[in-house]
C-alpha cells in the first residue's frame, strides 16, 4: 500500500474519531490516537515532536473534559459533595457497564446516564431535611446542571479532537504530498 493511500485511510479513521467524540458507541479520541500511532510506526516517527506533543496534549485533555464538564455543571448550581460523589460513582458505573444494558451508546451513554442518576440520587439523599417535593426539585436541578456540563464537555471534546486531527494534517501534509 502506498504511503499516500495509507495517509488518507488514516485521516478518514481520524474523522470517524472526531465524530466519535459525540456519537455514542463510536470510539473517539482513542481512534485518532491509534491512527496517529500507526502513522508514526510506518514513517518511523517522521512527524516533528512539537506537533506530536500538541496532539497528545489535546487528546489527553479530551479524555477528561467530559468528566470535568459534568463536575463544573454541578458546582455552578451549588451541588453538595454527595451529588458530586454520586455523579462520579454513577459515571464510573455507567462507563464500565454495570448499569442495565443500554440499547445504544455503550460506555459514553453510560457515563451520561450514570452521572445524571448518581448526581440526582446523591443530592436527593443529602437534602434529608427538605420536603419530598423540594428534595426532588433540588436534585432535578443538580441533575440538569450535570447534563448541561456534560454537553459542554462533549463540545469541547469535539473541538480538541478537531485540533488534534488538524495539527496532524498540518504537520504531515507536505511530507506526504512530495513522496
Amino acid at each position: 500500500m502506498s504511503l499516500m493511500i495509507l495517509y488518507w485511510v488514516l485521516v478518514a479513521v481520524m474523522l470517524v474519531g472526531v465524530a466519535g467524540a459525540v456519537l455514542p458507541g463510536v470510539p473517539g479520541p482513542s481512534l485518532i490516537l491509534a491512527a496517529i500511532l500507526v502513522w508514526c510506526v510506518v514513517t518511523k516517527f517522521a512527524i516533528p515532536l512539537l506537533p506530536l506533543g500538541l496532539i497528545f496534549v489535546a487528546l489527553i485533555l479530551s479524555a477528561v473534559v467530559e468528566w470535568l464538564g459534568s463536575y463544573w455543571g454541578a458546582k455552578q448550581v451549588g451541588a453538595s459533595k454527595w451529588s458530586q460523589y454520586g455523579m462520579f460513582a454513577g459515571m464510573a458505573i455507567g462507563f464500565f457497564g454495570l448499569l442495565p444494558v443500554l440499547p445504544l451508546g455503550g460506555p459514553i451513554a453510560g457515563i451520561l446516564v450514570g452521572g445524571l442518576l448518581g448526581g440526582f440520587i446523591g443530592e436527593y439523599l443529602y437534602q434529608r431535611d427538605l420536603t419530598t417535593s423540594e428534595r426532588l426539585k433540588t436534585a432535578g436541578k443538580v441533575s440538569l446542571a450535570i447534563g448541561f456540563g456534560a454537553i459542554i464537555g462533549n463540545l469541547i471534546e469535539v473541538v480538541l479532537a478537531i485540533v488534534a486531527v488538524g495539527v496532524f494534517v498540518w504537520s504531515t501534509w507536505s511530507s506526504v504530498m512530495w513522496t
